[in-house]
């Protein structure tokens, strides 16, 4: 399948499964479970907001979600009192999994929760979303419940920003329009129909999540597309539109060292698949410029992109899943 029948084939609208009632009918009719994760450090501002709408109105009325944590990065804001209060499981991102060294970043969380989640589905949303609403899990997880040769759904929506206190419609999503949908145009023609590549709000099963690995920082969202076309195939993918999501627009700099971990990611992945060829390794040090008209100064700090193994790779979770049944792909 190429790009354009992908495309085609492939965009959904979050309409078409807003009917949760009649996913939660899907899930039990498949005996399968869902999982929503969030990653957060110090997001008590939304956290509430968000957690209130996963556990009340139409999801307290129809069950759709099984399990619902957060994996943290230690926040020292109200963070884990907020999860805890909604009935969230709470879990770290650097706890200990078969004696590998400790590692932090969004990466880390996510690659963590495929072990500390219960699912067959796992959905994750970021925890910055102001203007959450149910569609951002039921419009990820539904074409999973009723399609079964979907086994990963990324979400995609308009990128309002904020420029000079004002919210306009578009604009957000730089890094995506001048680093990421650049590249897979480049070396990854099959992954140019994905709108939102690096978008944060995204589910699949847990036999694709179980079966890749993980790279750590903000590089992940950039790895699991290339990993999963890699191993699975572009048709076992599809993307929704979710309409909108607002959040706080990061600052230049922010957007910056986000671009540095999703090239680092990009060109590890295109030497290790024979794209490219690396005659030498690339520095993981970046330098920011700081100070006013009085000086400038260049502070280097390192962020390194580390690669974490499928997690069926790890003897720990191989224990704890035996005996657990692979629900997908179905026979």
């Amino acid at each position: 399948m190429d790009a354009k029948s992908w495309f085609e084939q492939r965009t959904l609208r979050h309409q078409s499964y807003a009917d949760i009632a009649a996913l939660v009918e899907l899930k039990r009719a498949q005996n399968l479970t869902v999982s929503v994760c969030l990653p957060t450090l110090n997001s008590g501002a939304v956290l509430h907001n968000i957690l209130s709408t996963l556990t009340y109105g139409q999801f307290n009325e129809y069950p759709l979600i099984d399990e619902l944590a957060i994996v943290d990065g230690h926040s020292t804001d109200n963070t884990v009192e907020i999860a805890r209060q909604h009935g969230a499981k709470v879990f770290y991102e650097d706890a200990p999994i078969d004696g590998l060294p400790a590692a932090n970043g969004k990466g880390e969380a996510l690659w963590k929760s495929v072990s500390l989640l219960s699912g067959d589905i796992i959905a994750w949303l970021d925890s910055d979303i102001k203007n959450i609403h149910p569609r951002f899990v039921y419009g990820t997880v539904g074409p999973l419940l009723t399609d079964p040769s979907i086994g990963y759904v990324k979400g995609f929506y308009n990128r309002p920003i904020t420029e000079n206190g004002i919210l306009r419609p578009s604009g957000g999503g730089r890094v995506t329009e001048l680093v990421a949908r650049p590249l897979f145009n480049l070396y990854y023609p099959e992954l140019a129909g994905f709108i939102q590549p690096l978008s944060g709000e995204y589910a699949g099963r847990r036999e694709i999540f179980e079966a890749i690995p993980f790279v750590t920082g903000y590089g992940v969202e950039t790895a699991l597309l290339i990993d999963i076309l890699d191993k699975f195939g572009l048709d076992v993918m599809a993307q929704v539109d979710l309409e909108a999501r607002v959040h706080a627009n990061q600052s230049l700099e922010g957007l910056s060292r986000m671009a540095f971990s999703v090239m680092q990611t990009a060109l590890l992945r295109l030497n290790r698949d024979g794209r490219i060829k690396m005659l030498s390794d690339f520095s993981t040090v970046f330098n920011t410029v700081s100070g006013d008209d009085k000086g400038r100064r260049l502070q280097p700090s390192d962020v390194a992109v580390v690669e974490r193994p499928p997690m069926l790779e790890i003897p720990e979770y191989r224990a704890a899943r035996a005996g657990k049944e692979h629900k997908w792909p179905l026979k």
